[in-house]
């Protein structure tokens, strides 16, 4: 299966990755049309083919809608590389790639025979991505990496949640998904620089970095201010009022954030805009618990599908808080190329969520996650067209 149309569709990536940040990081560049080529175990494959429930398919050889997330346009090859077989396999991967990715423990690509010496020795245009747990090296960089206790090591879980008391980890695993994107972002960056150069380098990301990188204004909230950011349900630290509101049935989310946005959203709700105890952002973050009580009082008077053509109309940022399959049958969403039909060779038609990119000119073209080793005859004859 040649990568399919897009502006990586030149490259040929080699995923020896499993779980989800790799896979994800891979994914991002099959979605742009790179060939990728996922090398698994024999025996079970990806850790994440066995996640579940939901299952689906036959009892005896079940589907995992986790492998499904994140392995659309990839083919699949397995092998031992602990074996000459498996080795003697990816040295010849390595030779013909523009790209390998692996998130192994740090030395176990190296305990396998292949260093990154051994690597650019195969290959000298080789970029290799490396995604590790809490990095490479440093005095914790052997730590095996795991989303949810990358979320609490790196802060995120203890700015997510309802109080201080109740750190709480995000709803999706944030840490690996942003692993996985800054690597894909960092590969991108590679082949650009290979384009002059001649030669690959290393990129390398860690789930404790890419959730930091992730800190935006918390982070310079300590490191300038001196100040902690703690959790505090869903209301904005530093802008009042922008978060959720309760109305007569349901959840308001509104964003004044600016002054003039202020200025218009007040009289909605029957607010002075220049009230000494408003008048501000900065008086209003003071004073949230206050403002926000009279929001609400003035929000219980209507519905969700009231207070959101009223505030539209003043032309205040707001918004409904959706359950995922209210997202999936959204109009919107589906305009967006945010779904997409394939064929599985097991289940048949399926609908996926798509690539958040979107490219002017042809409409982008998706296969099917893989089954395990459904590719293992195609590639190696790619590998050898001699059949030797």
């Amino acid at each position: 299966m040649p990568g399919m149309p897009g502006p990586l569709d030149d490259i040929v990536v080699i995923d020896l990755t499993r779980a989800l940040a790799g896979p994800h990081a891979a994914m991002m560049l099959g979605d742009l049309g790179a060939r990728v080529i996922k090398v698994e175990s024999p025996v079970a494959g990806d850790d994440s083919r066995t996640w579940g429930p939901p299952f689906l398919g036959p009892d005896d050889d079940p589907i995992s809608t986790y492998f499904l997330s994140c392995n659309r346009n990839k083919e699949s090859v397995t092998a031992d590389l602990k074996a000459p077989a498996g080795k003697d396999l990816l040295t010849r991967l390595v030779e013909r790639a523009d790209v390998l990715m692996e998130n192994f423990r740090p030395g176990v690509l190296d305990r396998l025979g292949f260093t990154v010496a051994r690597l650019h020795e195969l290959n000298p245009r080789l970029v290799v991505l490396s995604i590790t747990g809490f990095g490479h090296d440093g005095p914790e960089g052997g730590r095996a990496g795991y989303d949810q206790i990358a979320q609490g090591e790196a802060g995120l879980m203890s700015l997510t949640g309802a109080s201080p008391e109740e750190p709480t980890r995000v709803g999706v695993p944030i840490s690996d998904l942003l692993a996985g994107m800054y690597g894909a972002y960092g590969v991108v960056a590679a082949l650009h620089e290979r384009s002059r150069t001649g030669r690959g380098r290393v990129v390398r990301t860690s789930l404790l970095a890419a959730s930091v990188g992730a800190h935006a204004f918390q982070g310079t909230r300590w490191t300038v201010a001196g100040e902690v950011g703690r959790a505090q349900g869903n209301h904005h630290p530093s802008i009042s009022p922008y978060g959720s509101f309760r109305c007569a049935d349901g959840l308001v989310q509104i964003a004044v954030g600016s002054e003039t946005l202020w200025r218009s959203f007040a009289p909605v709700v029957g607010i002075d805009p220049v009230a000494e105890s408003f008048a501000t952002n900065q008086i209003r973050v003071r004073n949230r618990s206050e403002l926000t009580g009279l929001i609400e009082t003035a929000f219980a008077t209507g519905a969700v599908a009231e207070w959101l053509p009223r505030l539209a109309a003043a032309g205040v940022p707001a918004g409904a808080v959706r359950s995922l399959d209210q997202v999936y049958d959204w109009d919107q969403t589906r305009s967006q190329g945010l779904l997409i039909d394939v064929e599985h060779p097991v289940l048949g038609p399926i609908q996926l969520p798509g690539p958040p990119l979107r490219f002017d000119g042809e409409d982008s073209v998706h296969v099917a996650p893989p089954t395990l080793g459904q590719h293992n005859e195609s590639v190696r004859a790619w590998l050898d067209p001699s059949g030797h």
